[in-house]
């Protein structure tokens, strides 16, 4: 199945927005001059412990998405070759950790789902969520739902081409989604996060925000935008301890209120015929 950048709001399912950078760095042409290799994307031998304990007998499967990613993957620009030898340890044991926070049967929503991190890694190592990948960009949405198809998850997974807000409000036909959980990883600073991704969650569900070295600071930054926003006080969590070195950072911010996405000014004319702004 192909999609081109032309195609408006092509839906294959219920989501995303253009939220700031891949959470793998797009690749770069003067590095693909050799081709990517399938042999990146094998298993490195002190990780398999590891791998086995997050993915258990899907790790199969799990393979099968890391040749395509390092493969077609780079190709297409959604990773970066240098990140092809690290798909592993950087990527797929990363987000794969961050199964603990999700409950049993969760609806899962992975807003600027990109080439599938980490929502396709969750829906991978567990196969009792739903989930939806959310992403605006077409050339992504193309590859993530031929990944869907190739490893036979079109029942649990879905792919949304969209903004997160067109997620959130409905847009073009399409009814408005929500989650119990909203998953993003590398996408922007807390603030701004939240502020996509809360109104996806259904009341008492969460934002799970997969953070680097900065977590604790952007919590200390934006607690107060993130309440105004409807959510509780973000709390940092490390995922995969004693599984994974070094674990994984996670910002998770539970939706305690239901504060709606900031409406558009709209123009109103007054009986003199004046045009007021509200």
């Amino acid at each position: 199945m192909t999609h081109h950048d032309s195609t408006a709001d092509a839906m294959t399912g219920p989501g995303g927005k253009p939220l700031g950078p891949s959470a793998v760095q797009p690749a770069e042409s003067a590095d693909l001059d050799t081709g990517p290799s399938p042999e990146d994307a094998a298993l490195p031998p002190e990780l398999a412990p590891a791998a086995s304990t997050l993915f258990g007998d899907r790790l199969d499967l799990a393979a099968a998405y890391a040749e395509l990613l390092v493969t077609d993957g780079v190709v297409r620009g959604l990773i970066g070759p240098r990140e092809a030898p690290r798909i592993w340890d950087r990527h797929l044991l990363n987000c794969a950790a961050v199964a603990e926070r999700i409950p049993s049967g969760a609806t899962v929503l992975d807003v600027g789902s990109g080439a599938g991190l980490p929502g396709l890694v969750l829906s991978i190592a567990r196969p009792d969520l739903t989930v939806t990948l959310i992403e605006p960009l077409a050339r992504r949405t193309s590859f993530l739902i031929e990944v869907v198809e190739r490893l036979g998850l079109a029942k649990s997974v879905r792919v949304f081409r969209g903004r997160a807000d067109e997620a959130a409000t409905g847009s073009s036909g399409r009814d408005p989604i929500s989650g119990d959980v909203v998953t993003a990883r590398a996408v922007a600073p807390l603030d701004r996060l939240a502020g996509w991704s809360l109104p996806l969650a259904v009341r008492g569900g969460r934002l799970l925000a997969l953070k680097g070295s900065s977590a604790a600071a952007e919590i200390e930054e934006h607690t107060e935008v993130v309440a105004r926003l409807g959510g509780g006080r973000p709390t940092l969590h490390l995922c995969g301890t004693g599984v994974i070195d070094p674990p994984t950072t996670v910002v998770e911010i539970v939706r305690e209120r239901m504060v709606g996405p900031a409406r558009a000014a709209t123009n109103k004319r007054s009986r003199n015929g004046r045009t007021r702004r509200h």
